[in-house]
């Protein structure tokens, strides 16, 4: 074979690769919207009439823990804490783990909850880090809470201290600077009364962004779209994840992640599971995949559940800085829960798991931003050098492009035929707008913090990285 033949082969089977794996990608989102539409449409159905307040009159409502680990945050943690205690809910008690803060986060607390060191001992059957003390308030009013402060081992160490303290069969583990719904553990433990065959072992919900939004007392009060732009796509890029993504895998029964941020769990299962993975920073979907494990490897029944309504809000980082450290550890996470379950890939012995699920989350969460990089860099090189015409390639990106602001209309659309939280037109406005900018000014930075991410992990970092946030704006107006 020449030369010349050799690169037209290669050219051809590269354009041939691109445009399959272009076409899979596209095609998947489309059926994940579509099985998400139906799923809305029956879980509305289902649940827009449903009064909530009645479960609080139910002795059999399930007994729940709040566990919130927290790590210096001392300026916020009193409201944080205050919120958290105001849930709508009977059967609840709250537990703040103090991951090893370095500011004045327990004086803090003990200050404003009049806490003193509990008598209680502390018996671990998860490892974790020293506790060094387990606090209760002498007022009533705050006889939910429980803190407990221990030495640093980062946020799954702390959620598994959280785990061994806890008494109640149910746990949802939160982060301590979320804004929960009022009615949020109603909606989560409706799956889990009315469980039958099948044992619910998760629930999930959906987490919105609260940058912009009008927080007072620690309650959302009035929704808007962000001010700042890195803020204000991710707004799009949280409706296409929960809405348009997880709803759908939810409904195939192959939903391998619950948001860290938000999650409900059996706590038996979670138990015997190990608890949260200290090896890793995705712990959040390393443990639901390793609890769906051990529902299979112990052929028992059960159920992942996922609620579509915005039970959730947090806050997005606002600079290049701190997002791309979170989506690099996000990268390394996925990582990270692929290779320790790599046994699952196309084992049959997983049913949707092994056979949809893993697949898919290697070929187009893990794969997709490598081959992406890699299928740019080639195209340019080969356009350049006059081998492949620059009017193929400007008409495959326009219509990537394309495609890409579609399936983020879809998604706005789909939250303002059912939830409708962004009620004016300028909101309305402003995320559109956002979606036509995003694949040109968004999506390149995740692709390069994907690439980082990879990178991290092949040299060995670990580390979680320096979140630090803005914060809400909490004074009483």
């Amino acid at each position: 074979m020449t030369g010349i033949a050799s690169i037209d082969l290669f050219i051809t089977v590269f354009n041939y690769l691109i445009l399959i794996f272009a076409v899979l990608v596209m095609s998947s989102y489309i059926i994940l919207a579509i099985i998400s539409s139906v799923s809305l449409k029956e879980y509305l159905r289902e649940n827009r009439f449903v009064n909530y307040n009645a479960l609080l009159s139910l002795e059999s409502a399930p007994r729940v823990s709040l566990i919130a680990p927290a790590y210096n945050e001392g300026k916020t943690i009193e409201e944080n804490v205050k919120s958290l205690l105001a849930i709508n809910y009977n059967n609840f008690d709250v537990i703040v783990v103090n991951d090893g803060s370095k500011d004045d986060s327990i004086p803090v607390l003990i200050k404003a909850f009049d806490l003193v060191k509990s008598s209680r001992e502390y018996h671990p059957q998860i490892s974790t880090k020293e506790v060094k003390n387990i606090y209760t308030s002498t007022n009533s009013a705050f006889s939910k809470l429980i803190v407990v402060d221990k030495m640093n081992g980062g946020k799954a160490d702390a959620l598994n201290v959280g785990m061994n303290v806890s008494k109640n069969p149910y746990l949802v583990c939160i982060d301590v600077d979320c804004i929960m719904d009022k009615d949020v553990l109603l909606k989560l433990a409706k799956p889990y009364l009315e469980q039958s065959d099948k044992r619910v072992i998760a629930t999930g919900g959906v987490v919105r962004i609260a940058n912009s939004c009008v927080i007072r007392s620690g309650k959302l009060v009035e929704v808007k779209a962000p001010d700042n732009f890195l803020a204000r796509v991710q707004v799009i890029e949280y409706l296409r994840a929960f809405i348009l993504g997880r709803m759908a895998w939810s409904k195939l029964d192959g939903l391998l992640i619950i948001s860290g941020a938000f999650g409900m769990f059996d706590r038996e299962i979670a138990m015997k599971s190990g608890g949260y993975d200290t090896n890793t920073v995705g712990e959040d979907m390393e443990l639901i995949v390793r609890m769906r494990r051990y529902m299979i490897d112990h052929k028992q029944p059960y159920a992942v559940q996922y609620i579509p309504d915005p039970l959730c809000w947090t806050e997005a980082p606002e600079s290049y800085k701190i997002l791309g450290k979170q989506r690099s550890r996000w990268m390394r996470g996925t990582i990270e829960t692929l290779w320790t379950h790599r046994k699952m890939m196309f084992n049959p012995k997983y049913k949707t798991l092994g056979l949809l699920s893993y697949p898919y989350w290697l070929f187009f969460e893990y794969y997709a931003p490598l081959i992406e990089f890699t299928g740019l860099v080639i195209t340019i090189i080969l356009a350049a050098l006059g081998i492949i015409s620059w009017t193929f390639f400007f008409l495959f990106i326009l219509l990537v492009y394309s495609f890409a602001v579609l399936f983020s209309m879809i998604a706005l659309y789909s939250e303002e035929a059912t939830f409708k939280r962004y009620e004016t037109l300028a909101d309305l406005r402003k995320l559109v707008a956002v979606a036509f900018l995003e694949p040109i000014i968004f999506h390149p930075f995740t692709v390069y913090a994907a690439l980082k991410g990879n990178w991290e992990k092949i040299s060995g970092n670990k580390g979680w990285g320096d979140m630090t946030r803005t914060g809400f704006d909490k004074r009483p107006q």
